[in-house]
């Protein structure tokens, strides 16, 4: 399919679904979920139908040193903690203002790709990413939903979720195993977050609370279509574009995440948040039209 060759329609497409993942996990709490368990959710519902789509493929998964090291590193700091700090920061501070912090990952992920000598975008990209920096900047000074200023150490966990994805960026395209699929990849990671995440689970609960996963099975079944989509798609889209083009998500992710929640969830932010999250949008355009020029040039 062409459009898995595209790295600008991946970025929207995995950003979309990036973004649904947040008001997800907000309704997911309401209903009582326990964030470390929507988090096991998550990764074992688009593990298992990876893994799965994999073998129909007629493919193999590979287990050897490099493989197992990959999946455990990339499985711990990409996805075990950052998901379960986003999912136990959404009540706090609302799904849209959460998905802001994930617009910060771009600059952090260049930073690091710098540091390692990977990559760089173009002057333009340059540009995009510092546009989008500035409108996350703006939306960060505003604290938050309306009437429901942030608490400063929720704020200061938000922070740290996207020093997470962007060590997480970096470390799965340095340590990329040669010939690796991207589906294969996805779905060995996700497995082995799950289970990461079961004794995070006890810790957190002190059990395995799965009863109010039955009162909601709808939800269930829409973040696992969700998030089995967008690590699909999230693989393939660091291959083709690169850690830093990949971090990207987290604008569109961002800007799906506040619209949902204000459409659906009753989520109220200010005119200073909508200017900052149009100031993102700008940043995305940019970095969008950098990639097309680069694909063109190559």
């Amino acid at each position: 399919m062409q459009f898995l060759n595209s790295a600008p329609l991946l970025l929207l497409l995995t950003g979309a679904f990036l973004g649904l993942t947040l008001p997800f996990g907000k309704l997911a709490f309401s209903a009582g979920i326990a964030p470390s368990l929507w988090a096991f959710v998550i990764s074992t519902g688009a593990g298992t139908v990876l893994l799965i789509a994999f073998l129909l493929m007629g493919k193999r998964p590979r287990l050897d040193v490099h493989m197992v090291r990959y999946y455990l590193i990339a499985a711990f700091i990409s996805y075990a903690v950052p998901n379960v700090m986003t999912l136990s920061a959404i009540p706090h501070l609302g799904s849209g203002y959460t998905g802001i912090m994930y617009t910060l990952s771009p600059v952090f992920t260049l930073m690091l790709s710098i540091l390692f000598k990977l990559k760089r975008p173009s002057l333009l990209g340059l540009l995009g990413i510092l546009v989008g920096f500035i409108g996350a900047v703006i939306v960060g000074f505003t604290r938050g939903q309306v009437g429901q200023p942030a608490e400063p150490l929720w704020v200061i966990i938000g922070l740290l979720i996207p020093v997470l994805l962007a060590l997480g960026n970096v470390y799965r395209t340095i340590d990329w195993p040669k010939g690796a699929d991207p589906t294969e990849l996805a779905a060995g990671s996700h497995i082995v977050t799950a289970v990461m995440l079961v004794p995070a689970i006890w810790l957190m609960t002190g059990g395995f609370p799965v009863a109010p996963l039955a009162n909601v099975p709808w939800l269930v079944l829409a973040q696992i279509l969700a998030s089995t989509c967008m690590f699909a798609l999230y693989f393939r889209l660091q291959a083709v574009g690169g850690a830093v083009y990949l971090s990207q998500i987290g604008y569109v992710g961002a800007a799906v995440a506040l619209l949902a929640g204000t459409l659906f969830l009753g989520e109220t932010y200010g005119l200073t948040t909508w200017l900052g999250a149009a100031i993102i949008t700008v940043g995305v355009g940019m970095t969008t039209k950098a990639q097309l020029m680069a694909t063109k040039a190559g």
